[in-house]
């Protein structure tokens, strides 16, 4: 007979300690499988396209400028994310006359080069509405001219759309597809002037003869923004695609030319003197005009993504004064969320956003 009050013996303590040593077992196998399959995870995620530390430092410690909103990252979910892709000019032999075509995923991912002359200039690209193809103005060893050609991105290949029409630059297709907006330069460097075509080339037409150069569509494509000194200073103006109801629209004292018009029926474009470029937003007939970039990173080039919530363009906020320390950035249209997207040693500049 087992006394209840006697201390147990070894024999009768080896259930408990089984019992027990069964329990850490099982525990440790638990821990083991939560922190394996966190760490596997960790490893394995994409990196994403976060703000850039020592930008988004600027971006925090910019008190100065009219901007609205907080230029702190936003939490968001990841449907109001940036989508599309976005092209730009690289200048990958830091060199103006060699400039390239280069494409990249609205993250910054998959960066790659479309011209591949070494030789000769191509700049001023823009993506089509439809994401197809890309337009753009290259020199033309034969016409010693800046041409305008048009590259597709299902066969990466590449067709003038001119022929010897003058030196070409700044091309956009219109919504519907249909017709081609761009910059004309003829025997007067200083008075280019906004010419239109069809969208394969031809059919030339003039839109203004007043100065005219860096143009862009209205979301409906019924009219184009385009910047001019017609009154003096730099501004930017709306004229319907006929010629018709010529208006200026900006009042900035250092505009420099490119600009956008979104889908949310607002214009962007820049303002400012060396290494002091601002992006500034406004109404299309011109108010309620502001500055929405984070001050401190000479600004430039703004484009907005297809669906309007998103401003791509070149800055130098972590290369300051670095002739080619252009690179591109992104932020929403209250300038909040600065992400930087690109990281060379060489320049990245005229970032044009599509799908």
């Amino acid at each position: 007979m087992i006394d209840p009050s006697s201390p147990p013996t070894h024999a009768s303590k080896g259930p408990y300690f089984v019992a027990a040593g069964l329990i850490l077992v099982c525990g440790f196998l638990i821990f083991l499988g939560i922190f394996g399959l966190g760490l596997f995870r960790i490893l394995n995620k994409r990196p994403a396209s976060t703000p850039d530390f020592s930008s988004t430092i600027q971006a925090l410690i910019s008190t100065s400028s009219p901007v609205i909103g907080t230029t702190t990252p936003a939490i968001s979910s990841s449907s109001d994310q940036p989508t599309g892709h976005i092209v730009l000019t690289c200048q990958i032999f830091k060199l103006q006359s060699s400039e390239q075509i280069c494409i990249m995923d609205a993250d910054g991912s998959n960066y790659h080069r479309l011209t591949l002359d070494d030789n000769y200039r191509h700049f001023y690209s823009s993506l089509s509405p439809d994401g197809k193809s890309v337009v753009y103005s290259g020199f033309d060893p034969q016409s010693r001219r800046f041409e305008i050609y048009d590259y597709d991105l299902s066969k990466s290949t590449t067709k003038p759309l001119t022929d010897n029409f003058g030196d070409l630059n700044g091309p956009e297709i219109s919504p519907d597809l249909k017709t081609i907006v761009f910059t004309r330069y003829t025997t007067d460097p200083n008075h280019p002037t906004l010419w239109l075509m069809d969208r394969e080339g031809g059919n030339y037409r003039q839109v203004s003869t007043i100065s005219a150069w860096d143009p862009t569509w209205s979301p409906d494509g019924t009219r184009i923004l385009f910047a001019s000194d017609k009154d003096g200073l730099d501004q930017l103006f709306v004229v319907n695609v006929d010629g018709s109801r010529l208006t200026k629209v900006s009042n900035l004292p250092a505009l420099r030319g490119r600009s956008d018009w979104s889908q949310k029926n607002l214009i962007v474009t820049y303002s400012g003197g060396p290494w002091a470029r601002e992006i500034y937003i406004m109404n299309p007939d011109g108010s309620n005009q502001h500055q929405v970039s984070p001050s401190g990173g000479d600004s430039q080039g703004p484009s907005f993504s297809p669906d309007g919530n998103w401003i791509a363009f070149t800055a130098y906020f972590d290369k300051i004064n670095d002739i080619n320390g252009c690179e591109i950035y992104i932020m929403r249209i209250d300038g909040s969320d600065l992400r930087r997207l690109t990281n060379n040693d060489y320049c990245d500049y005229q970032p044009r956003w599509g799908p």
